[in-house]
């Protein structure tokens, strides 16, 4: 349940409320809420006299249900400005993994050649063997702050466990939540006390309540500003990696009142199928598309198979402007 309280209550007031009736307290667009589990349907008495408008819910999906705000939020994106009714969708190009301050920077001129805003670029990998490359960890990051101080780009960047969230808050403009890491607590409740924009990837045999339940523990925790991301899910189908979920999309942007963004390249895990799975993505309305981008990629340290071509990669995006523009959305 929400309960959102009079304009009288002071923030105060409203945390210590908050506290006696054991909710979430958050302070949104100049009102204070409180946040209880789906259980409570009715506002406690403690309330009575104090409260403006409540929500009840079926289950935990709250904060980021389209039943509580019916219009989808605006993220600040680093430069551009995504969901509400922006009608923008964010490329977002760049290597799977910053492997050298040469490679990266060949990626940034690139990426910021084509006149796009976003560069992407994994710095702790989260590997599924101990034996892959496991990413330049902080050497990594400070590269990519290097790249975004030069050419003006964002930068988004995953995170892989706990124990270095504050280094990428620290370093990144964007912090990316991996498949692997969505149900790490630690991260989210880190991710919570930040104001940074949050890309959550949706794991790869994850529900979509799970999904969207992530997002909740990032805005129950005081952050708004949280991204959902589809990556593809496991599915019984072997010959791509994994099975991009468009009815997930769809469900989400109906359901929710979060951005969504799309990412083509780990869903397909080749890159001949990239391409025509982005159009697809871009022709559902979406607020970004993340797309796997390198100099070369037969030499790239990490998911070589699935990273375009910087060619192929320029030949996407021209196809992708008609695409948006026929369904309303402008590529940024």
């Amino acid at each position: 349940m929400i309960i959102q309280l009079k304009n009288t209550i002071t923030q105060a007031e409203a945390a210590q409320l908050a506290s006696e009736i054991q909710a979430f307290h958050i302070f949104y667009e100049d009102a204070n809420y409180l946040i209880t589990g789906s259980g409570v349907k009715e506002v406690p008495t403690l309330l009575s006299g104090k409260t403006e408008k409540d929500w009840v819910f079926a289950n935990d999906l709250q904060l980021a249900s389209s039943k509580f705000l019916p219009n989808k939020r605006t993220v600040q994106f680093g430069n551009v400005l995504i969901g509400g009714n922006t009608k923008n969708t964010v490329i977002i190009g760049g290597p799977c993994s910053v492997e050298s301050e040469e490679q990266i920077r060949t990626s940034s001129t690139f990426i910021s050649g084509l006149g796009l805003k976003v560069l992407r670029g994994g710095c702790y990998k989260p590997r599924t063997s101990p034996y892959s490359f496991q990413g330049l960890g902080l050497e990594g990051l400070k590269l990519l702050a290097k790249m975004r101080e030069e050419f003006g780009l964002t930068v988004i960047t995953e995170v892989r466990d706990a124990t270095h969230i504050e280094e990428v808050i620290e370093y990144s403009d964007v912090i990316q939540v991996g498949a692997k890491a969505m149900y790490d607590q630690g991260i989210l409740r880190a991710c919570a006390k930040t104001q940074k924009p949050v890309l959550i990837k949706r794991g790869f045999g994850t529900t979509l309540q799970e999904f969207v339940q992530a997002a909740e523990f990032v805005l129950s925790g005081g952050n708004p500003n949280v991204i959902l991301c589809e990556r593809g899910i496991r599915t019984f189908e072997t010959g791509t990696r994994f099975t991009l979920d468009l009815c997930g999309v769809a469900w989400l942007k109906e359901h929710t009142n979060l951005p969504i963004i799309l990412d083509p390249s780990h869903a397909m895990g080749y890159a001949y199928g990239v391409a025509d799975l982005a159009r697809a993505c871009v022709a559902m309305g979406i607020d970004g598309l993340l797309v796997e981008t390198h100099p070369d990629p037969s030499v790239a340290k990490s998911d070589a198979s699935q990273q375009l071509n910087h060619q192929d990669f320029e030949n996407l995006i021209s196809s992708l402007r008609p695409v948006a523009t026929s369904v309303g959305y402008n590529i940024v």
